[in-house]
């Protein structure tokens, strides 16, 4: 209940102190030119979000086939060289994905 408590309140705490950096002047509220900025702004914060979870599931993909691979080869040592083949193809269809996502993000800043 004392955890609970305390992360309670440091989120608390953290919202509080990320309120002024939500807040807009006078100008940015009525539209216009600051509005493009803004637009451009948010679509490279997506972008770099979604690139980085692209990226981050890649990873945990590969390294998923990896350990199968491993587990396949220490269970059946006689066809690692399949196992292996297998998994160099997997290993490239994920990168090429991540690689996907990468152009995808470039295309769209």
């Amino acid at each position: 209940m004392n955890k609970l408590k305390y992360t309670f309140f440091s989120a608390l705490a953290l919202f509080v102190m990320a309120l002024p950096a939500l807040a807009q002047t006078g100008a940015a509220a009525g539209g216009g030119a600051d509005n493009d900025s803004t637009v451009a702004a948010y679509k490279a914060i997506a972008a770099g979000i979604g690139f980085g979870i692209a990226a981050g599931l890649g990873g945990l993909g590969q390294g998923r086939i990896g350990a199968a691979a491993v587990e396949g080869a220490a269970r059946n040592p006689g066809a690692a060289g399949t196992v292996q083949t297998m998994m160099i193809i997997g290993l490239a269809l994920i990168e090429s994905l991540v690689l996907l996502a990468l152009v995808i993000v470039f295309a769209k800043l």
